[in-house]
């Protein structure tokens, strides 16, 4: 039975009662559209429970294209390897502690970079919906974040959906329709495929 918004937040809640910060884990391939779902669960929680929930993008521990280039790795901006991880787990576990204010980075797509300090997480925000492809990855770096979930959600979408959103996405962006289709096909992908494969079950799948 597929979960419906209200059930999923509705044991978010009953999660989050009596603590000081809650974090939930929304993984997921490109394209599945885990901006909108966790923009969508955090406002229906800010309904609920005014100021309660925020968002922390894993895109924005995206490194930099000046970073990439000389490590060969800009063609495949957006693989497991050219994201700051070791980043991220620093900033997940000040945020697990609840203790001040925590700036954190987000990811501004049209210009193609990540802007430091783009959002602040306050101590007021006792929920955050941490979205992104990697969370779940069972393999480098990624197992370490885990420690700090407290819930975890995977979005599945088909993969003919998945290319075609994709394909949309990157016409949006300026891409030629052949370019649209290569970027999708053998860079978005090949990541999506990668996430459904090695990543691990989440508390709950959300289709």
């Amino acid at each position: 039975m597929i979960p419906s918004i209200d059930q999923i937040n509705e044991r978010i809640l009953l999660g989050a009662e009596g603590r000081a910060r809650y974090i939930v884990a929304l993984a997921g391939p490109p394209g599945a559209g885990k901006s909108f779902r966790s923009a969508w669960l955090a406002r229906a929680l800010n309904e609920r429970c005014p100021g309660s929930a925020a968002v922390v993008p894993m895109d924005g521990y995206h490194y930099d294209n000046a970073v990439l280039e000389p490590r060969g790795l800009l063609a495949v901006k957006g693989a497991p390897d050219t994201f700051d991880v070791e980043g991220l787990r620093h900033d997940l576990v000040r945020l697990k502690h609840a203790d001040g204010d925590v700036a954190v980075p987000v990811f501004d797509r049209p210009l193609d970079l990540a802007r430091a300090g783009g959002r602040v997480i306050g101590k007021s925000h006792r929920i955050l919906i941490v979205e992104g492809n990697y969370l779940l990855l069972d393999e480098g770096p990624w197992p370490a974040l885990r420690r700090d979930f407290d819930l975890t959600l995977f979005l599945d979408v088909d993969d003919d959906v998945l290319e075609q959103r994709l394909i949309e996405r990157w016409l949006c962006m300026g891409q030629d329709h052949a370019g649209a289709i290569a970027k999708a096909r053998d860079k978005d992908m090949l990541n999506a495929r990668l996430i459904k494969a090695c990543s691990v079950s989440a508390d709950i799948d959300w289709r």
